[in-house]
Order: C-alpha cells, then sequence, then structure tokens
C-alpha cells in the first residue's frame, strides 16, 4: 500500500505529514547521534584483533616473541658506540684488610649500556677551491665548483632531505621547524624553508609524475580522496588530494591535487585503463568504472562503518557487525596459512566467505522493510544493498581484498598535516606537496630512508638519462652508487 493511503484508496494528508515528520526525526536522531560521537565519544572503530580471540587466552608464539627480541637486538647494534672507563678512586686503591696498594685487574671489568639521545646539529661547510697560477703570468687554473643540487643554493642536499622528510613523513609544520632550527642555532627563516620546498618538489616533479603513470599501469588500484583547504583572497577554498595505491609487486603510493573532488582526476590517472578500483561509493569514480573501464570494487569496511555507527541507536546492527567479522576471520585464517592471493586463497572464500555472505544478504533483505529510509540503520542496510555486487568480486580472484583500507592509511599523514599545516598557498603549493608525499610514502612503504633517498636523488636527476628514469623511483633504488671501478 502506498505511504499515506488508506485500505479504502484514501490518501490520508495527516499520515503523510507524520511520516514524512518521522523520517525527519530519524534523521535528526542520526546526525545528532554522530555529533555526540564526534565530541564526547570514541571515533575509534577498530576492533579486537582476530589473532587475539583465535588464541583463545593461550600465550603468544615463543618463537614469534624470540624473532621480536632478536630484531630489536640487531638494531641497537647497529648505533654508535662509545666507551668509557671508569677508573677506581685512588683512595679506594688500598685493600681494606691487609693494606696492599697493587691491585690487579680482574677481567675486562663490568660493563653496562646505557642508551643516550645526542641532539641534531648543522654543520657549516666551507669549500675553498685551489687557484693556481703559472709563474710566465698566461695561466690560471681553479679547482672545479663543487657540485650543488640546484644554482645558487646555500643549502645542501641533506639538508633539504631533512625539511622534505619532516614535513611530508612526520607532519610537522615548517614553523616547527623554524623553532626547532633556532634552538640549535641555525637560524633558517621559514620563508627560506618554503621556498626550498617548493625548488626540491619542482625538481622531483617527473619522478612524481612517473609514480602516478605507473600506477594506472597496475591491475589492482586502491583509491581515495581527502579535502584539503588552499588559501584564497579572503577565506579558504577546498580543494582535494586524491591517493592511489598499487603494487608492481613492490607498494606504489601516489598523490594527486585537485581544485574539486569531481571524476576529472581518476579520469586523468586511470582513463582508459583495465582491471580493478577498490574505492568507497563516491560516485566520483564513475567515469573510469563504466563500460569498458575498470571493474569496481566495493569496501566492506565502509560498510561495516555504517552499522557501527548505527548500533546505539538499533541495536540489531550488531548482527551485520558480526557477520562482516566472520568475513576477516576467512582472511585472516588464509594469512595463518600463507595463500593470500593464491588459488587456495580462493578455493577458502568459496567455502567460507560464500555462506557467510548469504546469511548477510538474507537478514538485510529481512531487516529492509523494519526501519525508516532516513535512519541510521536504514542508510546503511541501503548502501549494503546499492553495493553487493560490487562488495562480492573478492569471491571471484583472490587478488582482491576485502577494503580499501590501503588507500585510507595513505590518507592519514595527509590528515595530519592538514590539521598541522591548516592550508596550502595556491595550487601550484597543492601539486608540489602531492609530488613530494607520493615519494615520501613510497619510500616508506619499501622500507626505504626517505631522507638517504632524497639527499643521493637530489644530486642526480638533472643528469640521469630520462630514459632510464625508473632507477631513481623510491621502490627502484638501490642506494647511491659506488665509486667507479
Amino acid at each position: 500500500m502506498a505511504a499515506g493511503a488508506t485500505e479504502a484508496g484514501h490518501v490520508c494528508e495527516y499520515r503523510e505529514r507524520a511520516e514524512a515528520l518521522e523520517e525527519k526525526v530519524a534523521a535528526l536522531a542520526r546526525e545528532l547521534d554522530a555529533l555526540k560521537r564526534q565530541v564526547f565519544g570514541h571515533k575509534s572503530e577498530k576492533m579486537p584483533r582476530i589473532q587475539d580471540e583465535l588464541r583463545d587466552g593461550r600465550a603468544p608464539d615463543p618463537e614469534d616473541v624470540k624473532q621480536k627480541r632478536r630484531e630489536r637486538r640487531m638494531a641497537r647494534e647497529k648505533l654508535a658506540n662509545v666507551t668509557t672507563l671508569h677508573r677506581v678512586p685512588d683512595e679506594r686503591r688500598r685493600c681494606p684488610k691487609c693494606g696492599c696498594d697493587k691491585l690487579r685487574e680482574l677481567g675486562d671489568g663490568k660493563e653496562c649500556t646505557v642508551f643516550e639521545y645526542v641532539p641534531a646539529h648543522f654543520i657549516a661547510h666551507r669549500h675553498v677551491r685551489e687557484t693556481l697560477s703559472c709563474p710566465c703570468g698566461e695561466y690560471v687554473v681553479t679547482a672545479d665548483v663543487p657540485q650543488k643540487w640546484t644554482e645558487k643554493s646555500h643549502y645542501s642536499p641533506s639538508f633539504i632531505a631533512h625539511l622534505v622528510t619532516a614535513k611530508c613523513a612526520d607532519s610537522i609544520p615548517l614553523y616547527r621547524l623554524e623553532k626547532e632550527y633556532q634552538r640549535i642555532d641555525v637560524p633558517v627563516s621559514r620563508s627560506t624553508m618554503t621556498d626550498l620546498f617548493h625548488r626540491c618538489a619542482e625538481l622531483l616533479a617527473p619522478l612524481a609524475a612517473r609514480l602516478v603513470a605507473l600506477v594506472g599501469e597496475a591491475d589492482l588500484v586502491h583509491a581515495d580522496e581527502t579535502p584539503e583547504k588552499v588559501l584564497a583572497k579572503g577565506h579558504c577554498r577546498v580543494g582535494y588530494i586524491w591517493t592511489f595505491r598499487a603494487w608492481l609487486p613492490e607498494p606504489v603510493i601516489a598523490y594527486r591535487f585537485a581544485d574539486s573532488r569531481s571524476g576529472e582526476t581518476p579520469r586523468q590517472v586511470l582513463g582508459g585503463t583495465k582491471g580493478a578500483l577498490v574505492v568507497d561509493g563516491y560516485t566520483g569514480y564513475n567515469s573510469v568504472t563504466d563500460v569498458d573501464g575498470r571493474t569496481r570494487v566495493g569496501c566492506h569496511a565502509h560498510l561495516r562503518r555504517g552499522f557501527f555507527d548505527a548500533l546505539p541507536t538499533a541495536p540489531e546492527a550488531q548482527v551485520a557487525l558480526d557477520l562482516i567479522r566472520d568475513l576477516y576471520r576467512v582472511e585472516h585464517e588464509a594469512f595463518e596459512l600463507k595463500v593470500v592471493g593464491t588459488s587456495k586463497h580462493l578455493e577458502l572464500r568459496k567455502l567460507k566467505s560464500a555462506p557467510v555472505r548469504d546469511q548477510l544478504k538474507s537478514w538485510l533483505d529481512e531487516e529492509k522493510g523494519k526501519h525508516l529510509p532516513k535512519s541510521a540503520i536504514g542508510e546503511a542496510i541501503r548502501y549494503a544493498l546499492n553495493q553487493w555486487e560490487r562488495l562480492g568480486h573478492f569471491l571471484n580472484d583472490a587478488r582482491i581484498p576485502l577494503d580499501n583500507n590501503p588507500a585510507e592509511a595513505a590518507l592519514r599523514t595527509v590528515a595530519l598535516g592538514r590539521k598541522n599545516f591548516m592550508f596550502v598557498g595556491h595550487n601550484a603549493a597543492g601539486d608540489n606537496l602531492a609530488g613530494l608525499y607520493s615519494l615520501v610514502a613510497t619510500c616508506e612503504a619499501n622500507g626505504v630512508n626517505p631522507v638517504a633517498y632524497l639527499e643521493d636523488v637530489l644530486m642526480r636527476v638533472n643528469t640521469h638519462p630520462a630514459s632510464r628514469i625508473d632507477e631513481l623511483l623510491p621502490h627502484r633504488w638501490g642506494g647511491p652508487p659506488g665509486p667507479p671501478t
């Protein structure tokens, strides 16, 4: 029966108004609950670790504990060692029993190790170029100019590498770096650091662009976006930083800055490419996932989030949360068996995950008519049903993950930076920030020290052959070249 209609076919105006009001109240209740949780409650959606549940109170594997201890010990052994000999004072170098003062050493002495913090420091490196002249007065020769990463710069690549890593990896704004440098007597102004940051980004822009191109060639790509304020006349407007993450098989993370959240950025990065794209339900990705485009894969983390948000007002949402958790238990089992991404992983999914999905679908169909469309659980159910086909692609390809968490993780640094930096000055600054984010994040994803990487590449990028640019990318970088043989 249509909304507001009676059995006799009469449309009741008051009933229609009551139902509309009821939906509006439900929507307001959902918004209020979200705001209260945002202000007063726990924001984390983290679940208890599945491995802890499966362990069922048993102690961790002793071999895992020993391995972690070995790794920490090896890391400590790499530290620079300083040895200080503490001598016995003269007044204690005589035996109180017999009065003998001919004490001899007993072994190598007792040792203890104390880990100390040595503050970072900068040096002023003077380069003096030898100049020679011939007595005849017709010939003068001067030593070569030391190579610089850019012309007329008084700051070395190591300084620039530290500056970029502090901002792009640790989200430290330049005004805080300015204070830190002042504490160690290095008077570098914020404007100078800003100029150096952007000059570095412009020099390394071809490398960042190459990372974007490589992401477009990958079979499986994760994507997400987040707002970034841009300074404008009298106010701040909203731009967006997009992230695209892929495995080649090494992990590669590329960021792009854009004026808007339109589908133009995904089209520029992934347009005309094939494969799978793991994203949330945002329609901006439709431009690359329509007919003849990439296969769009849904995200179970976003699916879960809706039911998690609905839990305070709809306890029955726990059923969906438990079923989604069962899907992740299967993924954890595949990880434990070391079969992730293989045919055995796909068999495991078909055997155990497919029945769980069937249970979830039955529950969704049963519950969808019991809740107001604008309520929190009503919205969660609608999202689940609209994304149902996209959420099921993991049953056809073992390489497809359950969620888009890798892309969301790649945006955490951006989100923290947005809080600390507050805004970027203009579009070109946004492009530069995104480019350096790409290089630093890809370094960290591959276990490469971004300071060492940037220090080396800044000196080589101008003279390196363009046809071999991939050699300078973070996931291909093997360290600075050795001496010629």
